[in-house]
């Protein structure tokens, strides 16, 4: 009899999506209601969204901080799935140093890194003393081979930023980048990532349902 293995724990990375939902100040909250209801003449409950793609976890385009950059839609998605690295920088603030991560870089170094900088996400509250990546740091996970950096926090530039240096950088370096991921219950290490942008063939961003999956061993 063959017996049964293990199946990989999944981690479920993104934050709740709901009218009253965080949103960098002037964005479009999410708001729903219902084009149709289940009644004696509908046999079906559908509803309607409005959102900024930003909102939750997701997936920033090129073309949000390059007029000249590809929508969300045209972006290669080999970057947002596969084997990432969780590396913890909690309360490591105002910016991610290459002093705060560099105790979990090595030559092992996979192609996707996300850190943690919360000791409790704030799902319920917009943050504006949020963490963020200092552009040296960027460069140095981009020499490294990295293509991916995500972080749990709603922004990879502080949140009064007018020149966004590290979203500048990932866009010299053609990196991707993941947004508001919920990093609270994930010890440090390495994991497979999924986190799929929508095929929005014009826009700037994407929600994505971001999770992270156990290695096979």
């Amino acid at each position: 009899m063959r017996s049964l293995q293990a199946q990989p724990r999944i981690w479920d990375i993104s934050p709740p999506v709901h009218e009253g939902a965080p949103v960098f100040p002037g964005d479009t909250p999410y708001r729903q209601r219902w084009a149709a209801t289940i009644s004696p003449g509908c046999p079906v409950n559908v509803s309607e969204i409005t959102l900024s793609p930003h909102v939750g976890a997701h997936a920033d385009a090129p073309l949000h901080y390059d007029p000249e950059g590809e929508p969300i839609g045209r972006v290669d998605l080999a970057p947002f799935l596969g084997r990432c690295r969780v590396i913890h920088a909690i309360a490591q603030g105002p910016l991610v140093e290459w002093a705060h991560i560099v105790h979990a870089v090595d030559s092992t170094l996979p192609p996707r890194v996300l850190v943690r900088t919360y000791q409790a996400m704030p799902v319920d509250r917009w943050d504006a003393q949020l963490a963020a990546y200092a552009p040296a740091t960027i460069e140095r996970l981009a020499a490294m081979g990295v293509k991916l950096v995500g972080i749990d926090t709603a922004s990879i530039d502080p949140a009064d930023s007018k020149t966004l240096e590290s979203h500048q950088r990932i866009r010299r370096l053609d990196i991707r980048v993941l947004e508001n991921l919920v990093l609270d219950e994930v010890p440090e290490g390495d994991y497979e990532l999924i986190a799929l942008p929508l095929k929005l063939v014009s826009a700037d961003a994407s929600p994505v349902r971001a999770v992270l999956r156990d290695l096979p061993r």
